[in-house]
């Protein structure tokens, strides 16, 4: 996709950088008429008279009061650009636990350039044994990115941030106060420790309404009828909450082994708890089916 360099201290480290994600799976669909079936166009058009305007003939504005434009042009955005570094410079190191994934926008794997295997393995490795990431930026497409560079498998990973003010405080949100009980927790680590996993395979999950879609498209392509059953929808309705969490444990399925489960999901419930909690917090023999 390009190529960059990753600076830190007297050290460069010329990089090209290729795409991580895959989007041949994608199904898109074009707008029709949808009385003649052909593929409709979209065109910029002068609202004032209703002239169609050519791509040669618009520029960028930026509106500093209502309905006042600044007119500027490519050639001074790029001048700006110029004027910033585009080098990826490193600005620090941090726990790669310490950032929250609700910062991470794309992602982009980065292999080393010609001449720079050695130094690219160096910051691999030393990000992969020190357990940490390096938070550094750079001006491209009109803007200065915040990025993170992250090890995996010997690789370094390019993880493009949102910066804070591009993500909304949690404060903004609603959040009622609840009270939890002991024997609640108690039923909820029971629930948590018969789904536990000790590792995340995404290779396991597909996208199964994709898949329904293409097999509908398919059908339809070949003139056959197609009978679809909607889904029960599922219900807002407030329930007693151990009540549903025994139900749910119910129907979870059991640990793929003892291992399987982490310490704190399955340890005993809290000696605190009422005895008669921590009796109908334990699940019941599971229904198959």
């Amino acid at each position: 996709m390009g190529t960059g360099i990753i600076s830190f201290g007297l050290v460069n480290i010329p990089v090209k950088v290729f795409s991580a994600t895959e989007s041949s799976g994608k199904i898109s669909f074009n707008q029709l008429h949808a009385e003649k079936k052909t593929r409709l166009k979209q065109q910029m058009f002068d609202p004032e008279t209703g002239e169609i305007v050519p791509r040669d003939k618009i520029v960028k504005g930026y509106e500093y009061t209502k309905d006042h434009y600044l007119v500027i042009d490519d050639a001074e955005l790029e001048k700006l650009e110029l004027a910033t570094s585009r080098s990826m410079n490193i600005t620090e190191f941090v726990p790669l636990a310490q950032v929250d994934p609700l910062f991470f926008d794309s992602g982009y794997y980065l292999g080393p350039d010609k001449g720079a295997e050695r130094a690219y393995a160096l910051l691999a490795a030393a990000l992969a044994d020190a357990q940490y990431a390096a938070v550094a930026q750079y001006v491209a497409r009109g803007k200065q990115q915040l990025v993170l560079f992250r090890p995996l498998e010997g690789a370094i990973v390019m993880q493009q941030l949102r910066y804070a003010d591009e993500v909304k405080g949690l404060s903004e949100i609603p959040i009622p106060e609840a009270v939890v009980t002991d024997a609640e927790l108690a039923l909820a680590r029971q629930f948590i420790g018969a789904l536990a996993r000790p590792t995340f395979d995404i290779r396991q999950y597909k996208d199964e309404y994709r898949e329904k879609l293409r097999a509908l498209l398919d059908a339809k392509v070949k003139g056959e009828a197609v009978e679809l059953t909607p889904a029960p929808e599922p219900t807002a309705r407030v329930v007693d909450l151990m009540e549903a969490l025994k139900a749910s444990l119910a129907r979870s399925a059991p640990p793929a082994s003892a291992e399987a489960a982490p310490a704190d999901a399955v340890r005993k419930p809290p000696k605190r708890a009422p005895a008669s909690d921590e009796v109908s917090a334990r699940p019941k023999k599971r229904a198959r089916g």
